[in-house]
């Protein structure tokens, strides 16, 4: 039993699988270094547990977005080395250095990071990212020797210390494309330029998850890794079990309902699916207003140890499964897990579903489904789960 049994639905989020999974991919690297992507909210499963469980887990670093979610940290008590590397004009790089967050830098903020430098006399730490292909930011090859001629100006009069040069791949997850190969060498390229202009970072990082687990060619000095330490697998044809990785959500509900249909009774908004025979329906109290994809056709959820295939369009709180017997056992209040935990169903499975992927899945899980955190080593054993879009620790 834990705390989240009476909840009508819940993703619960083991930090010990996160743990695991940092020391797994931890194994793949060596002697690199991991930084952990904990944007998005943790990737649905809340910024700070993950990121208290990954520094467990032995990350070095954290990164994120937004300077907004690196503050949120701080605020939480997380000491680990932060990166935050998506910013606009009104992003607030004083406060990063006030608490001590690291800068990555495409080229437009390397004058603004350089005036708050400069008014709050002190160096900024930066990270210069390259774009070697992947087209959104990072700086062009064509305008990179005239960032790190001025990075090196900067540098040389103590307004910046260049902590790290970065990049992202593009199709790291499917192995065989020739991208990959195409992007470090742009990427080598761009590190020699940087230290023909004096600029000589103490870390070299371009692997996401896949390139992580694939490539040791770009681990360089440290990778950036996200879904993998979720327990998610980044290639289509490997499953999380054969990298050594464990799921780290399972989310579940409980059924709410039960009838007896005759055939031809048309489901849910459309009447896109009508059943072929008298069957039951199960009433399930998710939809889109959860983070359940709309498009998602035929999904998977087990109930009683069977599975079962959603029919007709996901609404914005509930959807129908058929359970494929007018004499159904099924009745209101039986467990539902659309994925995680024991079921044998993964956040693929619905990705597969919704024509999306498992890191869709994971992190589209809305505020209206509470997280509990579930974890052996709690001091507590909480009867009441945060409030929605928070989470609570239970006792597993």
């Amino acid at each position: 039993m834990t705390s989240a049994d009476h909840l009508e639905r819940v993703a619960l989020i083991d930090p010990a699988a996160i743990r695991r999974n940092v020391e797994t991919i931890a194994g793949y690297v060596r002697p690199a270094k991991v930084m952990v992507a904990v944007k998005a909210d943790g990737y649905g499963h809340g910024a700070v547990t993950a990121a208290r469980a990954a520094v467990q887990g032995g990350a070095d670093w954290i990164g994120v977005a937004h300077l907004a979610e690196a503050f949120a940290l701080r605020d939480a008590g997380i000491e680990a080395p932060l990166l935050a590397w998506l910013h606009t004009p009104a992003s607030d790089f004083a406060e990063a250095v006030r608490r001590g967050v690291d800068i990555g830098i495409s080229g437009w903020e390397l004058e603004p990071v350089a005036e708050v430098a400069e008014r709050m006399q002190t160096p900024v730490h930066v990270h210069f990212k390259i774009d070697t292909g992947l087209g959104r930011n990072g700086c062009t090859a064509a305008e990179w020797p005239g960032l790190m001629a001025r990075a090196a100006q900067l540098q040389e009069r103590g307004l910046i210390s260049v902590v790290g040069i970065f990049t992202h791949f593009a199709v790291a997850d499917e192995p065989d494309r020739r991208e990959t190969d195409e992007q470090l060498e742009v990427f080598r390229w761009a590190l020699q330029a940087a230290e023909e202009a004096g600029v000589r970072p103490a870390l070299r990082h371009a692997a996401n998850t896949p390139a992580a687990l694939s490539r040791p060619d770009a681990h360089f000095d440290m990778v950036r890794v996200g879904v993998g330490v979720y327990g998610q697998s980044p290639f289509a044809d490997r499953t999380p079990a054969e990298l050594g990785l464990q799921p780290a959500m399972e989310l579940r509900t409980r059924v709410a309902g039960v009838k007896t249909v005759p055939a031809g009774q048309g489901i849910s908004y459309g009447l896109t699916h009508r059943v072929d025979r008298p069957t039951a329906l199960g009433l399930i109290p998710m939809g889109y207003g959860d983070g359940v994809p709309r498009i998602a056709v035929d999904a998977p959820v087990r109930i009683g140890g069977r599975v079962y295939r959603s029919v007709g369009r996901v609404a914005m709180d509930q959807f129908v499964v058929d359970l494929e017997d007018p004499e159904t056992a099924v009745q209101p209040g039986d467990e539902v897990v659309l994925f995680g935990g024991d079921s044998g169903l993964s956040a693929a499975d619905w990705g597969a579903a919704a024509q999306t992927i498992n890191y869709e899945i994971i992190t589209r899980i809305g505020a209206r489904v509470p997280r509990v955190v579930l974890d052996p080593d709690a001091d507590v054993d909480t009867d009441v789960a945060a409030a929605p879009g928070g989470t609570a620790e239970a006792g597993a």
